[in-house]
């Protein structure tokens, strides 16, 4: 029997598969550039994801500590390495309950793991844009993420963790309206965005 958690793994693992190919045409000399989010270097943007990936790791074990950012000298290779022991740990996750606790906060399995392949795949995306590969995402994988983007994106989000939602046609493709949903605008990366500078220090941010 196919569950929520089944689901949402099978989820995190097509995000996990569009985000490395975005990641592999990151070189030294790009690090230092401007992402499409107001603020944030390359550099900063895989140092996020590095910790995110860390999180979301401990996540599979039943909870997540809630600590200061550690300084990192990120390197590709480790986000490569932290991705599949991320899929790895959550395929083979056997703790009971159906909740992680998140600090003092407890969230649903299956909604981490989904809202965990949403910050992968979002900021894959982000990736692409600084290489110039800028591969859209595949539909298929935005039409499975839109539903847990418009979830756990609200509102006081909004100028902090995201920019404002970009206008696009209810005709758009999935993945165009997936990143106007996160404050993206899929066809126009000519100014960054007026959203995501003030991302908060302090680990973990479930989504940004």
């Amino acid at each position: 029997m196919t569950t929520q958690l089944d689901v949402a793994v099978e989820l995190l693992d097509r995000s996990l598969a569009y985000t490395r190919v975005m990641l592999a045409d990151v070189r030294p000399d790009l690090l230092h550039h401007p992402t499409p989010c107001a603020g944030w270097t390359l550099g900063r943007l895989l140092a996020h994801m590095e910790d995110a990936l860390d999180a979301f790791i401990e996540a599979a074990a039943g909870r997540v500590a809630i600590e200061p950012v550690p300084a990192s000298g990120t390197r590709v290779e480790a986000l490569r390495e932290k991705a599949c022991a991320l899929l790895g740990a959550w395929t083979a996750a056997r703790w009971t309950g159906d909740t992680v606790a998140v600090g003092d906060a407890a969230l649903e399995a299956a909604l981490l793991v989904s809202t965990a392949a949403l910050e992968i795949t979002v900021h894959g995306w982000d990736v692409g844009q600084v290489t110039g590969r800028r591969t859209p995402v595949p539909d298929d994988l935005a039409a499975g993420l839109l539903p847990v983007a418009r979830q756990v994106i609200h509102p006081a989000d909004r100028g902090t963790r995201f920019a404002p939602e970009r206008a696009a046609p209810s005709a758009a493709p999935s993945g165009a309206r997936l990143l106007a949903w996160t404050g993206r605008d899929p066809l126009d990366m000519t100014e960054p965005l007026a959203g995501n500078s003030a991302e908060p220090t302090a680990r973990r941010g479930l989504a940004s």
